[in-house]
């Protein structure tokens, strides 16, 4: 099993991918897959305050758009995992409409062997539509590493993205880390900051006028292990990003077969 999961990372990063998340799935992961016999459903509501106008019918506006995400994640085995999203979009003129899905397969290192942070890798592909994204075939490489140490938590994706289809081909590999560190306040709040950017090619970072970056303070709510809670407002400094977002996810876990009160781990 070692070496298969082994063999499934150096794989993956050698290969790697573009903008999976964008406005519609802003989370920062932790190192955890689902369980086995365990189906998570998440609902990810974004609305952009005030964001890309937009480019008559060629490219939509995220201006005041409301994005949302269904995401369905079954657990495989004790050390992976399989995603699934629906994304929508709805906004003044363009009613609602499907954007696209993504498929996100994810393997973990398991617990048995007592690494001291936890380590998963995730690949993610998709589709989406050419009106909501330039680049219409993209694939996402996201290494995840996290540390719960007492209150404290931290946890890192660098991820690499790529265009399969789509202006931003010749680009190669693209840079988009994900930060998040947080603090439990008390046994059911839980407050942090969460940090997302867009660098661009990795061989020729972007100058700051043109990088994408957002700060998004956020809340936890640890009601329990069957649910995820998540709200934060993300602020956009720079002029290449949508400069507010409200962001909301809900989850809850469905155990087929195990016990509701088992502790489960989050994706």
């Amino acid at each position: 099993m070692k070496s298969f999961i082994l063999a499934f990372m150096f794989a993956a990063l050698a290969c790697c991918a573009a903008r999976a998340q964008g406005n519609y799935e802003i989370q920062v992961y932790g190192a955890d897959t689902v369980h086995p016999r365990t189906t998570m459903l998440e609902l990810h509501s974004n609305f952009t305050g005030k964001g890309h106008p937009g480019d008559g019918h060629v490219l939509a506006a995220t201006n005041h758009a409301e994005h949302e995400t269904v995401e369905i994640t079954q657990g495989i085995t004790n050390w992976s995992e399989l995603g699934f999203y629906i994304f929508t979009s709805e906004q003044s003129g363009l009613g609602v409409q499907w954007v696209g899905d993504h498929i996100r397969p994810r393997v973990r290192v398991p617990d048995s062997w007592h690494w001291p942070v936890g380590v998963s890798l995730s690949t993610e592909v998709g589709y989406q539509r050419a009106l909501f994204s330039p680049d219409t075939w993209t694939w996402e490489i996201r290494p995840i590493v996290d540390k719960q140490k007492g209150r404290f938590y931290w946890a890192v994706n660098p991820a690499l993205e790529r265009t399969w289809h789509g202006p931003d081909v010749n680009l190669g590999i693209d840079f988009a880390p994900a930060v998040k560190v947080s603090w439990d306040f008390t046994k059911v709040v839980t407050g942090g900051v969460e940090y997302y950017a867009d660098y661009g090619s990795i061989t020729n970072i972007a100058s700051l006028h043109n990088q994408q970056q957002q700060i998004f303070p956020a809340i936890d709510l640890n009601v329990s292990p069957d649910w995820e809670i998540n709200f934060g407002v993300g602020v956009g400094p720079t002029a290449a990003t949508d400069h507010w977002i409200v962001k909301g996810i809900i989850g809850h876990r469905f155990n087929w077969g195990r016990p509701s009160h088992a502790k489960l781990s989050s994706p």
